[in-house]
């Protein structure tokens, strides 16, 4: 299959191909999405097919406006207040759904399923021509860093799907939050860059406590039961700046090759030869430019293990380091030996 780069000016092309139940990737503030007419099972399967996705993995359900949603969901007036504040935007809601309004394919079997509206004006305008809502999980293999610039798209799409919408790289870098308002409190499965504290302003109590999803429980929301986010390299998460040069030290010692994914400051420290990919100046860069940062890595074999900056869990930061301990395994300096 020929992959096609459609452009803001060939934007009804792109929805042509979502219409006839091709894949085409999308842009929006968070990452590029994988997109496939919704409503249309045949479609729906080769998400799954192209990435590699586990089949009990639902997906979200992408819109480009409000009203679309009533016609699969029940939306309550506190969903409906938050979508309001914050679509289009990077907050992904998950709702009640009509009975029979969405395929098992595309909730896992739930009675439940997520809606978002991202804020880009070239793929809103892209599902309004597609005449449905787009699936909309990240366009990258399974277990693989998500992409933020449709070259990453390209690398590990590439021959596998019809078509990608680029509108440059991805402003925020991480995935939407995902906030759950099915049950009686709503609780966020994912963080993101509505976070917490904006979201008990505005629901009064808001649960954060992540439900471990046993082997044969379907997630609610993607990211909760498989690996994400994971380079060919190891990645160890050095929380502290000051414990930068002991980890350095003990990289070396470990006789692998190694590089550091960090801010900056940490950077000025690091040894000549060494490989590094800069995260920017402070954490909403470092946020922004993480994925691109793992991906660098793959691009360079030889380095078996990463040295990536932690960040304290508060705001933003509950979301850089969701991503980043998904990435690493959880793995933290010091390395406890097995």
């Amino acid at each position: 299959m020929q992959t096609t780069v459609f452009t803001r000016d060939t934007v009804a092309d792109a929805a042509a191909l979502l219409r006839a139940g091709e894949l085409v990737a999308f842009p929006t503030e968070t990452v590029y999405g994988l997109g496939a007419d919704a409503t249309n099972v045949t479609a729906v399967k080769k998400v799954y097919a192209a990435k590699g996705r586990p089949s009990d993995n639902p997906l979200i359900v992408t819109v480009a406006d409000i009203d679309t949603v009533r016609r699969f969901a029940d939306v309550t007036p506190a969903a409906e207040q938050l979508m309001r504040k914050y679509w289009p935007g990077p907050l992904t809601i998950i709702l009640n759904i009509i009975p029979g309004a969405l395929d098992a394919t595309v909730t896992g079997g739930l009675q439940t399923a997520a809606f978002r509206c991202p804020d880009n004006a070239a793929t809103r305008e892209l599902i309004r021509l597609a005449g449905n809502p787009i699936v909309g999980p990240s366009a990258n293999l399974s277990g693989k860093p998500s992409p933020t610039t449709a070259q990453h798209v390209l690398h590990d799409m590439d021959g596998r799907i019809a078509g990608i919408l680029d509108d440059g790289p991805a402003r925020v870098g991480v995935e939407s939050t995902v906030l759950d308002m099915s049950g009686n409190v709503p609780a966020i499965l994912r963080p993101g860059f509505v976070d917490e504290e904006m979201l008990t302003a505005d629901l009064g109590a808001v649960n954060t406590d992540q439900h471990h999803v046993g082997a044969k429980e379907t997630p609610k929301a993607p990211g909760m039961k498989y690996k994400h986010y994971a380079p060919d390299a190891q990645v160890v998460i050095v929380d502290h700046l000051a414990d930068f040069p002991a980890a350095i030290e003990w990289a070396r010692a470990d006789g692998r090759d190694f590089g550091v994914l960090a801010t900056d400051q940490v950077l000025a420290q690091v040894p000549a030869g060494v490989e590094t990919y800069s995260l920017g100046r402070d954490l909403a860069s470092a946020t922004r430019d993480l994925f691109a940062g793992l991906r660098y890595f793959d691009l360079h074999p030889d380095v078996s293990l990463v040295l990536a900056q932690g960040f304290d869990q508060e705001g933003l930061g509950a979301a850089y380091m969701n991503r980043i301990n998904k990435s690493a395994g959880g793995e933290h300096f010091p390395v406890t030996e097995s």
